[in-house]
């Protein structure tokens, strides 16, 4: 079977970057430390005991929840996040989107990563997580700027992907609203030619 991902509309399209619209959605997410690949690797371990079972449905039984992609990353500096941050996603200006997010290691930065629920869950009738350090957010609907490459995700090649995504959107005149996500849509031992990663970067529809 497919592994499902979030529908989203495509607003524009260039060769090498999209512009695209997202309806609300229900992510799973938990908080890690440590560079780009460790707090990948804790995060999806974490987000993966959940779907896998370690969790309580409606009927008071575990269930198992089918995998999606992509699997989410995003860096955001601490001083930044809203307190509230686990009840409701804030805006964040940009000052220069597997999701991760990262706060910065200099303020105890830690690593934001994200599950997308299937979309046939509601609030109501998703599995509860049992581990508390997981949280089931609705994040409401957003545009984003994208680019997509293959390869490997590892922090140099997301940092160059990251600065051509913010230099095109500057020429766009968009008024960003985020900080960059990394998304990666395949299983670590998928060949590195095969993988499809991309980064996004919220923005403010005009």
């Amino acid at each position: 079977m497919a592994t499902e991902e979030p529908n989203y509309t495509l607003l524009s399209k260039t060769e090498n970057f999209e512009l695209r619209r997202y309806e609300n959605q229900l992510v799973a997410q938990t908080w890690v430390s440590g560079d780009q690949d460790a707090a990948g690797r804790a995060g999806f371990k974490v987000l993966a005991d959940y779907i896998f079972g370690n969790n309580t449905a409606p009927s008071g039984e575990s269930s198992k929840i089918s995998m999606t992609a992509p699997v989410a990353m995003k860096f955001e500096a601490k001083q930044f996040r809203n307190k509230n941050d686990d009840n409701e996603p804030q805006k964040i200006a940009m000052t220069a989107p597997v999701s991760i997010k990262q706060e910065q290691q200099q303020n105890n930065g830690k690593w934001r990563v994200q599950f997308t629920m299937l979309s046939q869950y509601t609030m109501q009738t998703l599995p509860k997580p049992n581990n508390p350090d997981i949280k089931i957010i609705k994040v409401p609907a957003q545009t984003y700027g994208v680019i997509k490459f293959s390869g490997l995700a590892g922090s140099e090649r997301v940092a160059a992907k990251t600065a051509e995504l913010q230099s095109w959107m500057q020429k766009q005149k968009l008024t960003v609203i985020g900080t960059p996500e990394l998304a990666r849509y395949n299983p670590p031992w998928t060949l590195p030619f095969m993988r499809r990663n991309e980064i996004m970067i919220a923005y403010q529809p005009k």
